[in-house]
């Protein structure tokens, strides 16, 4: 098997749970990934929704995370540093850390947990955009994989 995202709470293509969504507690969901490549020296995450009215809206940034990690607890702080390591950028909420699925009433979004494998620490500082992360990713990726949720709001 290739490098793979999965998480507990949902499988790929299924709604995502309330509890992960602003009609819930709005804490990011449990995380795992399995068959890293062997050269990663460190993981991002990017949960985007590419249905929004505006263009891609960004729910969140998580970057810097060791490459010993194979997971994410649920509700990782929206702290702008966290204790094992890794930063968290500015979501398109204007917020630091996780901003849940909240669409329109009576619309149901995709949204895409990915998940990258880069072959260099980046050791970037905390605040970024999804375009500057990008940018400083481009070169440096490995490998990436991917969970999509739905979510609608009746």
């Amino acid at each position: 098997m290739g490098f793979e995202l999965t998480s507990p709470a949902f499988s790929s293509e299924d709604n995502v749970p309330d509890r992960y969504t602003c009609e819930g507690a709005d804490v990011s969901p449990p995380l795992e990934w399995a068959n890293a490549p062997e050269e990663t020296q460190e993981f991002a995450v990017i949960c985007e929704d590419p249905d929004a009215s505006g263009g891609t809206f960004v729910h969140w940034l998580l970057y810097g995370v060791p490459p010993g990690r194979n997971e994410l607890p649920e509700d990782v702080p929206s702290e702008s540093e966290l204790p094992w390591g890794a930063v968290q950028g500015r979501n398109d909420f204007g917020n630091i850390g996780y901003g849940g699925p909240c669409p329109p009433m009576g619309e149901t979004h995709r949204y895409y947990f990915r998940l990258y494998a880069l072959e260099e620490k980046l050791d970037l500082p905390p605040g970024l955009s999804r375009n500057q992360l990008l940018s400083e990713m481009e070169e440096r990726t490995v490998a990436r994989t991917g969970l999509m949720g739905r979510y609608g709001r009746p």
